[in-house]
């Protein structure tokens, strides 16, 4: 059972939702299967309910952007590979052509680094209007740049609104939500997600700057 930070409401689906293959619930059950994990132990891994898991892997759900994440670290794979993006490949270059968006729950996404790396970076579009639930958790951090729009943050229990240019970097281990601050705009920004292990970093900028 999920505690309560996680990210996993297991609320039931609207009763007009169509489910729509992606491949996405396949990848996520070889993933899964790949690292020797029935639902219950993948549940417990990643707190999140096995109901939710398997409707995950039938694809009556779309996953958050979170939940991917955690996904991705527990199956030792990345968000990109999950969502079967085309042409995943460890290449230091992101042609803008190569970007192409991909939705889950809502939200846009765009690969912007590498797959197989420690940190995934991604471009991220939220439309308008107000998210319900409780803040996501998961382990790491997470560095946001907001590129359009206007960004409601809320983190541990406080809000923060940011601006075109403005960044957020915090311990996404702190119950967080993301939101467009306008009722009719989407806001659209850069996110990267660092694994636990990569958190500790040594000054990559001079002692004197």
């Amino acid at each position: 059972m999920a505690s309560s930070q996680s990210y996993d409401t297991d609320e039931p689906e609207p009763a007009s939702a169509e489910a729509v293959p992606t491949g996405l619930g396949d990848r996520l059950r070889a993933a899964r299967r790949a690292n020797g994990f029935k639902l219950d132990e993948a549940a417990q891994l990643t707190k999140l309910s096995v109901a939710y898991l398997s409707r995950l892997e039938h694809e009556r759900r779309q996953p958050s952007l979170p939940a991917l994440l955690t996904l991705a670290r527990v199956y030792n794979t990345t968000v990109s590979e999950l969502l079967g993006e085309d042409g995943a490949s460890a290449e230091p270059v992101v042609r803008a052509r190569a970007a192409e968006p991909v939705e889950a729950h809502g939200w846009t996404y765009w690969r912007v680094g590498s797959p197989r790396r420690g940190m995934q970076a991604l471009r991220v579009r939220v439309p308008a209007g107000r998210a319900d639930g409780p803040g996501r958790v998961h382990p790491g951090e997470e560095w946001l740049y907001v590129l359009t729009g206007q960004l409601r943050l809320t983190l541990d229990g406080a809000t923060h609104l940011l601006a075109p240019g403005d960044v957020a970097h915090f311990d996404s281990g702190l119950a967080h939500r993301m939101e467009s601050a306008d009722a009719y705009l989407p806001v659209e920004f850069l996110m990267v997600h660092a694994a636990p292990a990569l958190v500790a970093f040594s000054p990559c900028l001079p002692a004197h700057v």
